[in-house]
């Protein structure tokens, strides 16, 4: 019998590889980036998952180039502007983690715009886009933000109430987190989140990440033998 995958996560990398492999402008590469975004999305309604997580951009994504940094927030505005009506048509609901208040206004106003526009109905698949996020930032804001209710003026904190000031505080953890591009870590994303998921690694740059790649890492997700740490060997 297959375990439940309900919620994959997935950290898009390679888009500059890509290009650079290509001799193309890194622009190019993270509009192919966004292409394969789509994919994403379509692959997870087509498996019948739902929560997907996209990592975005990240806090350290911030120290960028500056021109590059331009460039992904004016493609993620048009992504955003072009992607949310066909979101609609499939009920996708789309939310937002990450410290999205760096972002110019008008990105800003189209975050707002495109999750009132997604909320209106029972979403087949709830699309997460984690921008402007990094994990240690998530669990210092969740702790800060304990410390700062009035309510816990007594309470210790624990693991349990941590959580519920996460980002992620409305989602399940990721069952599964994919990472394309051929590195072998989190880059810190999801860390309080992925204590218990089963992390693939694709060597193929994420613009050459096709549906059959997503079988393969769905398919080799069902083959573990998931403990939570319950029993050794």
């Amino acid at each position: 019998m297959k375990k439940n995958l309900n919620h994959v996560a997935i950290i898009m990398d390679g888009n500059n590889r890509w290009a650079k492999s290509r001799g193309l402008s890194s622009k190019e590469g993270h509009k192919e980036g966004v292409k394969k975004a789509r994919l994403a999305v379509e692959c997870a309604l087509e498996n019948k998952i739902h929560f997907l997580t996209l990592f975005a951009f990240s806090t350290e994504n911030w120290l960028r180039d500056e021109v590059e940094v331009k460039d992904l927030i004016s493609l993620f505005f048009e992504a955003l502007e072009e992607q949310t009506p066909k979101l609609i048509d499939e009920n996708v609901k789309l939310n937002f983690i990450g410290d999205i208040s760096r972002f110019n206004k008008k990105l800003i106003k189209q975050i707002e715009r495109s999750e009132k526009d997604t909320k209106k109905y029972t979403p087949k698949l709830n699309l997460i886009i984690a921008a402007s996020y990094g994990g240690r930032w998530d669990i210092l804001n969740a702790a800060n933000k304990f410390y700062s209710d009035s309510k816990n003026k007594n309470v210790n904190l624990d693991e349990s109430n941590l959580q519920n000031y996460l980002e992620t505080k409305n989602y399940p953890d990721p069952d599964l987190i994919i990472r394309t591009g051929g590195e072998k870590r989190l880059s810190n994303f999801y860390l309080w989140q992925s204590s218990y998921s089963e992390l693939y690694f694709s060597e193929k740059y994420w613009p050459d990440f096709e549906k059959g790649d997503f079988k393969i890492a769905i398919e080799d997700f069902h083959k573990r033998k998931r403990k939570y740490g319950a029993e050794s060997g």
